[in-house]
């Protein structure tokens, strides 16, 4: 009786280290309890979620395997397994998995969420926005929901809808720069230039090393042929991300009317 009650000590130890970010010792603790228990399928199951905090997703996927053979109605084993798997790039195995831990509490909003993204990697975007109606029908202020909904209503053309749901994105958490940064993208798209600057700007007063806003602010003055201010907010841009936002320029359509200029092909060729 006095190894059990110690075991469990083990057990709650883990359970405080992991609430605090101590991921590597609470995975020692969970194991330590194992040992003594390996029959306790939620010690499997915070070993796993351990692991996948630690990027250890192969392992994590293990473990919450370990947890479903002792027990199959585990949402949250199912849940951490699609959470692993989404982290190695498996979405559709994902989904199945997040299909079950939904199946076990269908009032998930996270694992609602978590379905659509990896819905939306998959391209299956009508799919994503269901799961994402669900996952605000029972969490309205998820604002990560709003703004992946908005995401995959902007792949399917629905520019006027993925405005609205950015909208209620920064009503909610009007700090998210990358909502802002979004809203930008979709204004370019629908012609509307001074709100895109706008919105590109207000990004930038969140998070200024943010290069997705000046490259934006770079596509608007480029489609005004503004060759000076297309050259200063790539500048910026390239200064935070040298390589990949270069490339981009490189065989981005919205810089066709400028590429030609001597302004514009030396800051592409400077090194």
């Amino acid at each position: 009786m006095r190894q059990h009650h110690q075991s469990y000590i083990l057990y709650g130890q883990g359970s405080a280290l992991y609430a605090t970010g101590q991921y590597k010792e609470a995975l020692t603790k969970f194991e330590q309890f194992l040992e003594v228990c390996p029959d306790c399928y939620d010690a499997w199951i915070h070993r796993g979620y351990a692991l996948s905090k630690l990027r250890s997703y192969a392992e994590a996927i293990a473990s919450f395997d370990q947890a479903l053979k002792l027990n199959q109605t585990l949402p949250l084993a199912w849940h951490g397994k699609g959470l692993a798997l989404a982290k190695l790039r498996k979405f559709e195995a994902a989904t199945i998995h997040f299909r079950r831990a939904i199946k076990s509490n269908p009032r998930d909003a996270t694992a609602w969420y978590n379905l659509g993204t990896a819905l939306n990697s998959l391209g299956r975007y009508q799919e994503a926005i269901t799961s994402f109606d669900r996952a605000l029908e029972y969490n309205f202020k998820n604002h990560h929901a709003w703004y992946n909904r908005a995401l995959a209503l902007n792949a399917l053309q629905r520019h006027f809808q993925a405005i609205v749901c950015l909208d209620t994105t920064v009503q909610i958490k009007p700090n998210c720069y990358y909502a802002w940064n979004q809203r930008g993208m979709v204004m370019i798209q629908l012609g509307e230039y001074a709100e895109a600057i706008n919105s590109f700007e207000t990004s930038l007063k969140y998070q200024v090393s943010n290069p997705n806003a000046w490259y934006g602010k770079a596509r608007v003055y480029a489609v005004q042929k503004n060759v000076d201010l297309v050259v200063k907010n790539l500048y910026r841009t390239f200064v935070l991300s040298p390589y990949v936002y270069r490339f981009m320029a490189q065989t981005d359509d919205y810089f066709d009317s400028i590429r030609d200029n001597k302004q514009f092909q030396a800051l592409l060729q400077a090194t």
